[in-house]
């Protein structure tokens, strides 16, 4: 027996990639009889946020992502171009069209049962698949706890990660506080460009937040651009300040100084630490290029302030997104860790197509780095277990070309090319 507990993009995915394989499954959605406070329709597939999937180019990371889910027959992707609106180079859709698209194909499926009814325990018995998103009902927050203990988090307050090799090192000093390591690039700044950066910041226009973020937005930490509002200095004595530094550029400590720490081994990617916030992607992008270092910089992952229940990845999920304890008991969506919505139905799409093939006695396929799916879901299950977040699709989590190629959108495409013929692979081997 196969049960999937949630009807939104990840749980859509798992149950496409299922009955594709002809495997019967019963999907349980509390909609309409109960919703979250996200939620407006009754319709399954429902999007809660911007009705964007973002671009279709491959040489960007959503533009990958989508064509490597194509070669899969992605039921969010066909959804998405029935449902298609004009937005440019984006993938974006009319909302009702879409889930009713999603809403549609899923109850009219022999092999899916679909039952409208809130799901609240996990059994042991045969598959499952929890794919009820942030906003999961307390109850089966409860069972959640119960599965991985206290490795769950309800609150995503996460800082930008920003690509190295958009970093203007000229402009920067790599030191830790002290001359105690050399961990972080340091970006330093004048009291005028300072001054002008606190300025920007406390007028910038911020998300506009649901009445559940709000009543849980401040509890966890501080958005920066609230931190300098309350006062000129406050950032310098925090987050941005110099103590302990000295720029070997001037010789001479800096009067205020944003940290850049690596996210990952190969450090192709770095955070702004402390640099939480809750202002609209395009604001952090022009407030936060005020920094010299970071002029032209590369947004991997915008900062988020908002709940979001996931679970540490890296202690207890394995690469197809089952649970370490529990491996017939798996977790896809963005409780898994992932951010996004197609990153959150490409986790549905792999738990799906490990559940058909362990279903059928085969072995679930493995996705190697080089892919968009594949380097999604290894960051997720092998970064830092400490402090945790979750993460998007972007070219750098992905290993670098044998070849070098110093154009960068001519590199982007050849990563793009080389990840679409390695997935061909795997689909015509599954």
């Amino acid at each position: 027996m196969i049960k999937i507990i949630g009807g939104g993009l990840a749980g859509a995915e798992v149950a496409n990639q299922l009955v594709k394989r002809g495997i019967s499954a019963t999907l349980y959605d509390m909609k309409p009889l109960k919703k979250s406070p996200a939620h407006k329709s009754g319709l399954l597939g429902e999007l809660v946020c911007s009705n964007s999937l973002k671009s279709v180019d491959i040489s960007t990371p959503s533009g990958l992502l989508k064509a490597e889910m194509r070669q899969f027959d992605s039921l969010v992707l066909r959804a998405a171009e029935e449902s298609r609106v004009d937005a440019g180079g984006a993938l974006a859709v009319d909302r009702i069209k879409f889930a009713s698209y999603i809403d549609k194909w899923l109850r009219s499926q022999n092999l899916l049962t679909v039952e409208t009814k809130e799901a609240d325990s996990v059994d042991d018995d045969g598959y499952t698949v929890i794919a009820t998103g942030p906003l999961t009902s307390d109850a089966l927050n409860g069972e959640l706890k119960r599965l991985v203990g206290e490795r769950l988090h309800f609150f995503d307050a996460a800082a930008p990660i920003v690509s190295a090799d958009s970093i203007d090192y000229t402009k920067t000093f790599t030191q830790g506080r002290y001359g105690q390591s050399d961990d972080y690039v340091n970006c330093p700044l004048n009291k005028d460009e300072y001054d002008a950066f606190t300025d920007a910041l406390v007028t910038a226009e911020s998300a506009k937040l649901h009445e559940f973020d709000k009543r849980e937005f401040f509890e966890g930490c501080m958005p920066i651009e609230v931190m300098a509002r309350r006062g000129r200095d406050t950032l310098r004595f925090g987050m941005l300040k110099p103590v302990g530094l000295t720029d070997v550029n001037t010789g001479r400590r800096p009067y205020a100084v944003v940290q850049l720490r690596a996210e990952n081994v190969d450090k192709t990617m770095y955070n702004i630490v402390g640099f939480q916030t809750n202002l609209k992607f395009d604001e952090q992008r022009r407030v936060f290029s005020m920094i010299p270092a970071l002029r032209n910089a590369e947004y991997l992952r915008y900062g988020v302030m908002h709940r979001n229940s996931y679970v540490n990845a890296p202690e207890v999920l394995n690469a197809d997104f089952s649970l370490r304890s529990k491996p017939n008991i798996y977790i896809a969506g963005q409780l898994s860790g992932v951010e996004g919505y197609m990153e959150s139905a490409m986790s549905g799409m792999i738990t799906g197509i490990s559940v058909a093939c362990k279903v059928s006695g085969k072995t679930p396929p493995e996705f190697p780095k080089e892919t968009m799916m594949g380097a999604i879901t290894s960051y997720i299950v092998n970064a830092n277990k400490d402090g945790f977040q979750p993460m998007n699709a972007n070219f750098g989590i992905i290993p670098d070309l044998p070849e070098q190629i110093r154009d960068k959108r001519l590199r982007k495409e050849a990563k793009s090319k080389r990840a679409i013929e390695l997935i061909r692979l795997i689909r015509e081997n599954i």
